[in-house]
């Protein structure tokens, strides 16, 4: 890792950390929700307000990460983050619990949430040479996957506190969301440490916030991702752990493992998507790993055991995200450095914006209509995106594919 700075260290320090707390979170959050006595609805609203708010950061924070500082920005997130943990462990009180997953820094998936991914998209090509840039993406987000598969594991605590301190499961629960507060704190050291090479150069701060050239395409990209976020949004981790939790009774103490499974997958995922990319190019991978990954999906619901439905599971996760690296890497590469952080920012904002829609009306059509009805729309529709996106877009190749 010599030919990464210390500062890209230090980003992916903090990613490490971060990801490990919304591991745990994602697979204990809906359990939290339906111990507080809420219903599937009303869960799914939660995860409305997270992404919700998670599009509203990351507009603001990007606009103006370049004007006041992608570190400052950083920081801001980091406190967010630990004093939306810190609501979630002393009240049941629903409205505030909704003000706080409006801060757009609840883990509702394992991934990145809040404007961390946007500024820190924007920060890493400049701690590494292009060469790099593909690798350095596979190692951002193995970082995150195998951190976030760690926390997954993590969730199984609760149980082993309930036996060890004879405290109620929803103690227990509590205190998983102060170790989240706790963990943001500890982000929020590292990020201090970052220097002044993360800015842009004044030159470059005069497009920073803006698109210009790069507007064309980076418009049509974020059309299509809002589509596949839109669809993830039926099946985002808390809500697949929900549904493990009614259809099967799988409690924390299996959800656990079975996550950690799905992280280590996605681990091995992304590096192995950043060796493809290398071969056949960012969009041919992105494409044909996606659309077996939402076969795989729409199967889910119908398997008839439970060690069925997780063999599903774990092989849908296996493909479902090498398309993460590659498209963060190829929006990195098609815009100038000084529309890096609004590129990042429109591609995700709208990715959020699009997945906040979706979770309530799963949450009801899990109540309402049919347990598994969400992963038949959500496989469906991104099939759609993949299609769509191949069409219009295999031409359209990095400089260094071209050449």
């Amino acid at each position: 890792m010599s030919w990464l700075s210390k500062d890209g260290r230090l980003i992916l320090a903090a990613r490490g950390i971060r990801t490990f707390a919304y591991g745990f979170l994602s697979v204990l959050l809906g359990v939290y929700l339906d111990g507080l006595g809420f219903l599937p609805w009303q869960v799914g609203a939660v995860l409305t307000a997270t992404l919700t708010g998670s599009a509203a950061l990351t507009v603001l924070f990007t606009r103006v990460a370049d004007r006041y500082g992608r570190r400052r920005m950083l920081m801001i997130s980091a406190l967010l983050m630990a004093g939306a943990g810190l609501l979630f462990a002393i009240t049941n009180r629903y409205p505030l619990l909704i003000l706080a997953s409006l801060t757009g820094t609840i883990g509702a998936t394992s991934g990145e949430v809040g404007p961390f991914l946007s500024l820190e998209q924007a920060i890493l090509p400049q701690t590494a040479s292009p060469q790099r840039r593909n690798l350095l993406f596979g190692i951002y987000n193995t970082v995150g996957g195998l951190a976030g598969a760690a926390g997954s594991l993590f969730a199984a605590t609760p149980a082993f506190l309930r036996t060890w301190l004879g405290i109620t499961e929803l103690s227990a629960l509590r205190f998983m969301f102060v170790l989240y507060a706790v963990l943001a704190t500890a982000a929020l050291l590292l990020i201090l440490r970052l220097s002044e090479a993360i800015e842009l150069t004044p030159e470059d701060r005069l497009l920073g916030g803006r698109l210009h050239e790069s507007k064309p395409i980076v418009l049509r990209m974020s059309a299509l991702f809002g589509l596949d976020s839109l669809a993830g949004g039926f099946v985002v981790q808390s809500l697949i752990a929900f549904w493990f939790h009614l259809r099967w009774g799988a409690g924390p103490e299996l959800l656990g493992p079975i996550f950690l499974g799905v992280g280590l997958l996605q681990s091995a995922s992304y590096l192995v998507a950043a060796r493809v990319a290398d071969r056949i190019g960012l969009i041919n991978t992105m494409v044909f790993t996606h659309l077996p990954s939402n076969v795989l999906l729409m199967l889910v619901p119908f398997a008839p055991t439970l060690p069925a439905a997780i063999a599903l599971t774990l092989a849908r996760h296996a493909l479902s995200q090498m398309d993460v690296p590659t498209r963060q890497s190829y929006i990195m590469t098609v815009v100038a450095p000084g529309e890096r952080a609004a590129a990042a920012g429109y591609t995700n904002v709208v990715r959020n914006l699009a997945g906040a829609i979706t979770p309530i009306i799963s949450g009801y059509a899990m109540q309402v209509v049919s347990l598994g009805l969400p992963f038949i729309i959500g496989g469906g529709l991104k099939i759609v995106y993949d299609l769509t996106l191949f069409a219009m877009f295999r031409s359209v190749r990095p400089p260094e594919e071209s050449s």
